[in-house]
């Protein structure tokens, strides 16, 4: 996977283009114009919020979409009684030293979507700091959240830790896809330490963590672990209907395997040479069991 971060422009907040700043020199006057708030003058500090509600006439209305500094949230058009929201990025990042943060909740009898609009790149920043990016999700009684973002690439040089955590009802539906490149196309990653927690009804569901790349613990590109592929991905799905019905332990063709987890919910985990695989396995996965 090949992307081209130098046509990357930060934008401010009307929308206008400024090439100047572009996230290397006068990157923290662009961080300003969006709302991000320095720390330290070694990276910057955003975080994006959304909340979904039942409208009472079979909708859903947003009364909280905010963004800040890179991250940005615009409401896409949807079909259904469901809310679809797209996170885009204003600039490029997160880099060393940024501490980003996105917060969901889809409350009672909402149903939210939350995709983005391009994969996500950890780059090295200015700052032998690591970046940081945690996603925080609420799902209540009654509500579906769906969080299906791009795929998160690890740049040579970049030092990245993900944090994502979700607290999910009794009676709610959680759909919650990540992924992982590691490198660009014939490139070495960068560090990545990517920790999934998810608690149904007060009570750990799943809690999980894989670091690779540089530095991280020995045997992470080995047979147990990756064995020498460059993208990975998990899926968990949490419905009330596992509870009476839950999917067997079983393998997704070559590259993934779905395994039960204590409660209504399945992990899917997929390891290819390639991020479209990847996706493929991912997305068959999502059809089979939502």
């Amino acid at each position: 996977m090949t992307v081209d971060l130098a046509s990357r422009v930060a934008t401010d907040a009307e929308g206008d283009a400024h090439p100047g700043d572009a996230r290397t020199g006068d990157m923290r006057a662009a961080a300003t114009r969006t709302g991000g708030v320095r720390t330290g003058g070694a990276g910057i500090r955003a975080t994006a919020r959304v909340e979904a509600r039942a409208d009472g006439r079979g909708g859903v209305a947003l009364p909280v979409l905010d963004g800040e500094g890179p991250l940005a949230l615009r409401r896409t058009r949807s079909t259904g009684p469901t809310a679809r929201v797209t996170l885009v990025g204003a600039m490029s990042g997160p880099l060393g030293g940024d501490h980003l943060t996105v917060k969901a909740a889809a409350h009672e009898g909402a149903a939210l979507h939350i995709d983005s609009a391009a994969a996500t790149i950890a780059l090295p920043g200015q700052t032998e700091t690591a970046a940081h990016y945690d996603v925080r999700l609420t799902v209540a009684d009654g509500a579906e959240l769906r969080w299906l973002p791009e795929q998160l690439i690890s740049v040579r040089g970049s030092d990245l830790r993900v944090t994502t955590r979700a607290e999910v009802a009794a009676g709610a539906r959680l759909v919650l896809r990540e992924e992982q490149v590691l490198g660009r196309t014939g490139e070495e990653p960068g560090r990545l330490t990517s920790r999934l927690a998810v608690r149904r009804a007060d009570r750990l569901l799943l809690d999980q963590e894989l670091a690779c790349g540089p530095g991280a613990p020995g045997g992470w590109d080995g047979p147990a672990v990756l064995s020498g592929h460059r993208a990975v991905g998990q899926l968990v799905v949490v419905r009330p209907e596992f509870e009476q019905s839950p999917p067997q332990p079983e393998l997704l063709g070559e590259w993934a395997a779905l395994t039960p987890l204590a409660g209504p919910g399945v992990l899917v985990t997929a390891v290819a040479p390639d991020a479209l695989l990847v996706r493929r396995v991912l997305d068959e996965a999502v059809r089979r069991l939502s």
